[in-house]
């Protein structure tokens, strides 16, 4: 008898295990996993702290703490107009994480098919795939001679909508490539959810993230889209609190019933403290996220000067803390034996995205490298200082 689960038993070890043992084990700086090596600001810190003392420390509301699905409720009016009911369509989850896989398992039976564009978040195919869904995948390629910004091609995407199709990811600004869907490609996805009556799941992590000229903008608030849109968000990037797991969906009443029955047994509630904490933070002036974006800008340049002078070809990413760059002219045979190298012989790990591709379209991934940039000044300067050995090679 094999005691796993069928449907996880193909499921690989995350590529972020070996290549955060990789880089303990040769000590080198880690541009690998996305987590700031720095706290967000202190008066969030104190909220959670003054919470704690208040006596906030049993079990949460399960769909989340009043104060935290207010504030919520007014960050949506406030960054993007969108009008959101904090009674009855908001949820609080575990992080970003939990959220996007309650909505797979409350909204995916077995043989509906959900688009992904690719390279993907490694989980939205896990849970795809425990839900019982089949993915599809629509690439997003690198600029090239056409197309100064990654772009999907939209045939592509029009061929996988079908009888069959109930739900498709849209993650925005984009892990791993720093893309923004702009205007007229939410307006193209919206268009086609509202033909084929498919509900959209937008991943919006990094949604104070954007670099100019770039803009975000929230397919929920797109005509016809309310209705059909289920927008994820976290505390977790726009206040460097990643460990704090404090995440949300917001959809309408008859959508957010569904994931509020799946969160329930997920874990029923979340830590009460800290969604007090984000409450505060989601309500910090203007100002903090002007200077979120410009330290943020500050640290993208820094590592794609970094890049280019160690003979990489580096992808200003538009949104995200992540970037991308090409490493094919490098002679490497792939990406996972140049990120490996890096990580041995240079002292910089980064990370391999084929991880983020599936089987039959890796070689789309071969010749990039995704590298973090939510790190201390000094951490990337060290890593500029160990990059330029690799320009001697």
């Amino acid at each position: 008898m094999n005691p796993i689960a069928a449907r996880i038993r193909d499921f690989p070890t995350t590529v972020f295990s070996e290549f955060s043992a990789l880089a303990q084990k040769h000590q080198a700086v880690n541009l690998g996993q996305g987590f700031p090596d720095f706290d967000g600001p202190e008066e969030i810190c104190e909220a959670a702290i003054r919470a704690i003392r208040d006596g906030v420390n049993q079990y949460a509301i399960s769909a989340g703490t009043v104060v935290l699905r207010q504030a919520i409720a007014e960050h949506a009016q406030r960054f993007y107009g969108q009008r959101v009911d904090p009674t009855t369509e908001v949820v609080v989850t575990s992080g970003a994480t939990e959220a996007l896989f309650d909505v797979t398992l409350g909204l995916v039976d077995p043989g509906d098919e959900v688009i992904l564009f690719e390279p993907y978040y490694d989980s939205y195919v896990a849970n795809v795939t425990m839900a019982g869904g089949t993915p599809r995948y629509v690439l997003l390629r690198p600029p090239d001679a056409d197309h100064a910004r990654w772009w999907y091609d939209p045939a592509e995407l029009e061929a996988l909508f079908n009888d069959k199709t109930k739900v498709i990811f849209v993650n925005t600004p984009h892990n791993p490539t720093g893309k923004i869907f702009d205007r007229a490609e939410l307006e193209h996805i919206a268009g086609l959810c509202i033909r084929h009556d498919v509900l959209a799941v937008t991943d919006e992590v990094y949604e104070h993230i954007v670099f100019e000229p770039s803009r975000h903008l929230r397919l929920a608030t797109l005509p016809g889209m309310a209705e059909r849109t289920l927008t994820i968000s976290s505390g977790g990037k726009s206040f460097s609190f990643t460990g704090w797991k404090i995440g949300w969906v917001i959809a309408v009443p008859a959508l957010i019933d569904a994931i509020q029955k799946t969160h329930q047994f997920v874990t029923f509630a979340v830590s009460g403290p800290f969604q007090h904490a984000i409450a505060a933070a989601l309500r910090l002036p203007d100002a903090y996220f002007a200077g979120l974006v410009q330290s943020y800008r500050e640290k993208r340049d820094l590592l794609v000067d970094a890049l280019t002078v160690a003979g990489l070809r580096p992808i200003a990413p538009e949104g995200s803390y992540f970037a991308m760059a090409r490493i094919d002219h490098l002679g490497f045979a792939d990406d996972f034996e140049f990120c490996r190298y890096l990580t041995r012989d240079i002292g910089v790990a980064a990370i391999p995205p084929t991880a983020f591709y599936v089987e039959h379209h890796r070689d789309h991934g071969r010749g990039l490298a995704r590298f973090a940039f939510c790190k201390r000044d000094e951490t990337l300067l060290a890593a500029r200082d160990r990059l330029a050995a690799l320009a001697r090679r």
